[in-house]
């Protein structure tokens, strides 16, 4: 083949114009910007010829790149998690952390919960872990399970005095509820000194529940209280979730609703080497009012009770005694014949105390 001139004015043989086109499609470094007619002229004879599949630079296509829908659906995905999480905290962890002592605790409880606590695997309590295999496990303890709203001026009260009104509240809970001389079967003092002493019924109530306890004047409507020879609490903590609310009562007065579960492990005051433990659990309702001095006789500090209910599973049932008696053993079978009741529940309102049945409830799960 005779020689040709290449597009930067050099001389190429027919035979270096192909291997110089057979290098441009592989992605040569130094491919001309624009073939010549000569270099045109040997590509079409290539093309022409048996068994080429000549890829020239004027058609090359480009791959698409693949479209990673994946993690555009992943994306999607959590962002939708992220919103859900964003509303409902409380019953996301409810859903995902299940009943491992290890997971993290349940959001406090600012509204009336809209769900029941999920099932969970069934577990012998201990005596180390006296809640295990209960949703009480990821309860907070003590105080820290009773939230308290942010404080607002209220009728006669500036949001510091409702404030201090609420904390007093919480204490009447506490001293109530919670204070392990109590538990332990001594009277209430310091949850007395917070009502209101000109309140006759309430007075009437407790003068006569300690010393002669009935259906009607029985002091576990408002305090808990276990009977030292027959039960002890199981370690130092109970467990409790609930919450304050508070709104302006009647002429004017700050009135403050308290609902709140307490679950109380004990087991049998002469043991020995018997673990059996059952879970106590009382949900009360108080409603209280702090009155305007300059209109209901009252005394400063204290809060007229307007009404109390609570609901009682594994405290025992039969004639009042002014003590919770969880049932052991084969005693257990008396209180199989209530009604059913899930003591985790609070959807619903408290529905015992003093304008309620006495009917004995028996805990779906404790």
């Amino acid at each position: 083949m005779g020689a040709g001139t290449g597009p930067d004015g050099s001389s190429r043989s027919d035979e270096e114009w192909e291997r110089f086109l057979r290098e441009s499609v592989a992605g040569g470094a130094d491919s001309p910007k624009e073939p010549s007619a000569r270099a045109r002229a040997v590509a079409k004879r290539l093309r022409a010829e048996p068994g080429r599949d000549l890829e020239g630079w004027r058609s090359y296509t480009p791959a698409r790149p693949k479209r990673r829908t994946g993690w555009y659906v992943f994306g999607l995905l959590a962002s939708l998690v992220l919103f859900v999480v964003a509303l409902a905290p409380g019953q996301m962890l409810d859903l995902f952390a299940g009943d491992d002592p290890d997971s993290p605790p349940l959001a406090a409880e600012t509204a009336r919960p809209t769900q029941v606590p999920p099932a969970e695997a069934a577990q012998r309590p201990t005596m180390d872990e006296p809640f295990r295999g209960s949703p009480a496990a990821r309860w907070a303890s003590g105080a820290a399970g009773i939230t308290v709203p942010k404080a607002a001026a209220v009728g006669w009260m500036s949001a510091a005095e409702v404030e201090r009104a609420l904390a007093r509240s919480r204490d009447f809970l506490v001293a109530s509820g919670l204070d392990r001389g109590v538990l332990q079967g001594e009277r209430p003092e310091k949850a007395i000194a917070l009502i209101n002493p000109h309140q006759k019924d309430v007075q009437d109530l407790l003068k006569t529940a300690f010393r002669a306890p009935s259906e009607k004047n029985d002091p576990l409507l408002l305090f808990s209280r276990f009977q030292p020879s027959r039960a002890q609490l199981v370690g130092d903590i109970v467990k409790t979730r609930g919450r304050l609310t508070y709104r302006e009562g009647e002429r004017g007065a700050l009135q403050v609703t308290a609902d709140v579960t307490f679950v109380y492990p004990v087991t049998r005051a002469d043991a020995g080497g018997n673990d059996e433990i059952v879970r106590t659990i009382v949900r009360r309702e108080l409603v209280l009012s702090w009155d305007d001095p300059a209109k209901v006789i009252t005394e400063p500090g204290t809060f007229s009770i307007v009404s109390y209910k609570y609901d009682m599973t594994n405290g025992g049932c039969g004639t009042p005694t002014g003590y919770l008696t969880p049932p052991f053993g084969t005693d257990r079978r008396a209180d199989e014949a209530g009604t059913e009741v899930d003591p985790y529940d609070r959807t619903a309102p408290v529905g015992r105390g003093e304008t309620s049945g006495d009917e004995c409830g028996r805990a779906t799960r404790s």
